[in-house]
């Protein structure tokens, strides 16, 4: 894709310089999916003010856009904020943040900014899993995937990242973390993944050469090089059974841009911190104790510390990185940068230029729509996580805690909310009423035709007769016309999949009778008719609550605490712990 000059600058080329002047909107027209902030024509340019028409355009035009204006502005009550300042709006995207800023325009900036994207494929797995039914209301949940990459593709990247060495390396995503938005745009969690988690990366197929990269056991970071974020993308869904509808990636210099045209992030350290060592260890992070706001290569530096916080480990880089989105989450909900016109085109320009996104959402129009569902959520009701881990033998990868992991991968999967405040009780997203009834099973069980898997594959190794073990329970339970299928797979959580909605009642009937939350019944077009996979939350016994810690764990409607959340509100006064070793 051809990229603008004004890539990478410092301040972009000002609109006069993009050909952008009345005549080049008025006379054109906006492509059909230009948000309604680019109608506006509102550009704050050095002609006028924020809410200023453009110059060009008869005498006439004016006037009426002029009357246009103050209709607006009455129909609001008076408010200055009415849609003359739609210009002004904002969306949250990119790396740690979310954030893309709502830039003033007409067709050639506009088009300008479309092209400053980066587009790749969303999915390069297998496939299988489908997007949520939606609620009682026609709602559905929202999932975007993070991705911050370490690739030193070009000299800015070196410098940022060092290690020359490894230029012609294929990127790895160091960072990656999953937004999940509720259905009713209630409330937001995000849960991080450290990069050292030792995960089964499903088969991918590279789109740009059709070389097919076969499933492997290996650090979940290493997925970005088997065809690009794609593969990333179908490896979390293979993890957590958690439908995936976008992702956006960013690389060091795009976090760079993008810190420095948000102007500072406020952070705390509990101790003075140095990250660096003898060895060469460390991000060059230095602070004095307390709080300071952060920006460009120092923002950079923040985020990428591993030696100095807390056990020197991805662990606490991960909760780092936490604070840092909490903070600038608060920023933009107070309205900071929100006011000024140059400093809103800046945060467009390096927003677009920093991101490679999935093609669902590659144009600034999409991503304005979804800044506006992001926007809704209250900043008391965002929620980050690490995925609960542990060590793996001789403490060289980390790997999900069994119970924990998979208990927060259904909560995802049930649009529950990871900060306990979510609705209980059967209600629905906006807690009004009863959800659908749940269907009846249309089979008689003892003529169900049901297939058992053993999908305990993965970093741990297989546990052997898992299909056998469950399809002897199955029958048990009357489900005579139970078998097993000897193909091993590598899944998360067990899950109980079936074909098409006339099987939906079957198989919960089935998940009910073997004690599974209802949140493990997927709709599959692979399943046959139900498909019962056991996962590697059930890797011992046929009691699954005795196995996956699911009857003794967490509150079912509240993260477990060994996901160490952080509120985007509650815990605006949190300091990263600095480790003693680097201290000064």
């Amino acid at each position: 894709m051809p990229q603008s000059g004004v890539r990478g600058a410092g301040r972009q080329q000002e609109p006069r310089r993009l050909g952008w002047t009345g005549s080049a909107f008025e006379d054109k027209g906006l492509p059909p999916d230009a948000p309604d902030w680019a109608a506006d024509g509102a550009v704050g340019g050095p002609a006028g003010g924020a809410g200023d028409a453009p110059s060009g355009g008869t005498a006439q035009g004016r006037a009426g856009r002029r009357r246009d204006r103050r209709a607006a502005r009455a129909a609001g009550g008076g408010k200055k904020g009415g849609t003359g300042r739609r210009v002004l709006r904002w969306t949250a995207l990119g790396l740690g943040v979310l954030l893309v800023a709502g830039a003033a325009g007409g067709y050639l900036y506009y088009q300008h900014l479309n092209a400053n994207l980066r587009k790749e494929a969303l999915d390069l797995g297998p496939g299988g899993l489908k997007k949520p039914e939606p609620n009682a209301f026609g709602q559905t949940p929202m999932n975007i995937l993070l991705l911050g990459s370490d690739g030193r593709n070009t000299e800015k990247n070196i410098e940022l990242g060092g290690a020359r060495q490894d230029a012609d390396r294929k990127p790895l995503a160091d960072v990656q973390m999953l937004v999940h938005v509720s259905a009713d745009r209630s409330n937001m969690s995000v849960i991080s993944i450290p990069r050292d988690t030792r995960v089964t990366i499903p088969q991918c197929t590279d789109p740009k050469d059709g070389h097919v990269y076969p499933e492997t056991t290996t650090e979940i970071n290493e997925s970005l090089q088997h065809g690009g974020p794609g593969c990333t993308v179908a490896t979390w869904k293979a993890l957590t059974g958690v439908y995936v509808d976008h992702f956006m990636m960013v690389d060091f210099s795009g976090v760079v841009d993008m810190a420095d045209a948000v102007g500072g992030v406020p952070v705390c350290v509990d101790r003075n911190v140095y990250s660096h060592d003898s060895r060469g260890h460390g991000s060059g992070l230095r602070l004095t104790k307390g709080t300071h706001p952060v920006k460009g290569v120092q923002a950079l530096q923040w985020l990428r510390t591993r030696y100095g916080f807390e056990d020197n480990t991805d662990i606490g880089r991960a909760k780092a990185q936490h604070m840092y989105m909490n903070s600038m989450i608060r920023q933009l909900k107070q309205g900071t940068k929100l006011t000024d016109p140059v400093q809103l085109r800046d945060l467009a320009e390096a927003a677009t230029s920093a991101l490679t996104v999935d093609e669902g959402l590659g144009s600034v129009k999409k991503l304005y729509d979804l800044g506006g569902d992001l926007q809704r959520v209250p900043t008391g009701r965002i929620t980050m996580i690490t995925m609960p881990w542990q060590y793996g033998p001789g403490e060289r990868y980390v790997e999900p805690k069994p119970g924990d992991a998979e208990a927060t991968f259904a909560m995802l999967r049930d649009d529950v909310a990871l900060d306990g405040k979510g609705a209980k009780g059967g209600k629905d997203a906006k807690g009004g009423g009863p959800q659908p009834a749940t269907p009846s099973p249309s089979t008689p069980k003892e003529k169900l035709a049901v297939v058992v898997q053993n999908g305990t594959d993965g970093a741990r190794g297989p546990a052997a007769g898992r299909a056998n073990d469950l399809q002897a329970r199955l029958v048990a339970l009357g489900y005579t016309g139970t078998r097993t299928d000897s193909r091993l797979v590598s899944q998360a959580g067990t899950a109980v999949l079936y074909k098409d909605a006339a099987r939906r009642g079957d198989a919960l009937a089935l998940a009910k009778a073997l004690g599974l939350p209802a949140g493990a019944v997927r709709e599959s077009p692979e399943a046959g008719t139900v498909r019962l996979v056991v996962g590697n939350d059930w890797r011992t016994g046929t009691d699954y609550a005795a196995a996956s810690g699911a009857g003794g764990g967490a509150p079912a409607h509240q993260a477990p605490k060994s996901a160490d959340a952080l509120n985007a509100e509650k815990d605006s006064s949190a300091c990263m712990k600095v480790n003693p070793q680097y201290t000064f």
